[in-house]
Order: C-alpha cells, then sequence, then structure tokens
C-alpha cells in the first residue's frame, strides 16, 4: 500500500473525542460552582459544618437533660467517665450548673444554629476554632460558642459576630 493508496481521513473518531472534552470541562465546571457556592454559602453550614453539627449535638443533649453526654462533647472526650480526674478544672457539677435548667438560659425549649463563622485573621494567621452562633429559647442575645478545629473542644466564644439573614 503507498502513499496514494491511503483510505479517505474519517474525522468520526477526532469528533467525538473533542465532543467528549467539552462534555467533561462543561461538567467539571458545573461541579465546581456547586462546590464553591456551598464553600461560600453565607451561613457557614457547608464551610463548617463539623462545628455545626456539633453545636447541634451538643444543644440537643441539653435540651434532653442528657448532661453526660453534652459534656463529652463540650470536652471532646466520649471516654470521660473513665479517668474523671482529668477534667478536675471545669468538673461536670459545675457544668451542669452553667449549662443546666439554673444556668442564665434556663429550660431548654428550643435552640436553632443561625451560623458558624472564622473571626476575621490577623495577616496570614488563620484562627484555631469557629464560632458558631445559636439561639436559644428564642432569646434575642444568642449564645456564642467556640469550637476548636482539632480538638473539637467547645468554650465560650471570646468574639461575637453577626449573621447573614436566611
Amino acid at each position: 500500500m503507498g502513499l496514494l493508496d491511503a483510505p479517505e481521513y474519517d474525522p468520526g473518531p477526532a469528533e467525538r473525542r473533542w465532543r467528549i472534552v467539552k462534555i467533561s470541562i462543561g461538567v467539571g465546571g458545573t461541579l465546581l460552582l456547586v462546590f464553591l457556592s456551598f464553600w461560600f454559602w453565607p451561613n457557614g453550614r457547608f464551610r463548617h459544618w463539623r462545628q455545626w453539627s456539633i453545636a447541634t449535638d451538643f444543644f440537643a443533649a441539653l435540651q434532653q437533660k442528657d448532661f453526660d453526654t453534652a459534656y463529652a462533647l463540650y470536652n471532646a472526650a466520649p471516654d470521660w467517665k473513665q479517668h474523671p480526674e482529668k477534667y478536675n478544672q471545669y468538673p461536670l457539677p459545675q457544668f451542669t450548673l452553667d449549662w443546666g435548667p439554673s444556668s442564665d438560659i434556663g429550660v431548654l425549649n428550643s435552640f436553632r444554629v443561625d451560623c458558624a463563622k472564622e473571626p476575621e485573621s490577623k495577616g496570614s494567621v488563620s484562627s484555631s476554632g469557629v464560632i458558631v452562633v445559636v439561639t436559644v429559647n428564642d432569646r434575642s442575645e444568642p449564645a456564642y460558642l467556640w469550637i476548636e478545629k482539632k480538638s473539637r473542644t467547645i468554650t465560650t466564644s471570646p468574639y461575637k459576630v453577626i449573621c447573614h439573614p436566611r
């Protein structure tokens, strides 16, 4: 078979490959836009879903008056009962006074996690935790929790943030 006897060019395979590339770019771009829209969602529910979930579980345990579970979430130590001496600085009776029915919150009837945000960073240093804003019993002043990113421990937040309306 010589050079002049070559079969005629068939553009079909090249067109199919190009169609697959265009579809892949379109699908990838769409997925990227969906991901970015969830990542930058105003209330932080998707970006800080882990801290959002911890706060929800914490207040659900308080609402059910399950102070052992709430204390375990507060300290991020599900096995805290096996070595309670590690938690002598903030023991369970004090925790129950601070978060129980006799606290400033009172009897916990309802709660709503409003947002989760990182505080404003100073330069290139990012914060070690996330501020979670929770409205308790429809009070005008929400509760501000600080949840550490790595250890997942809970404390009251030293910062206050404003949530975007839903």
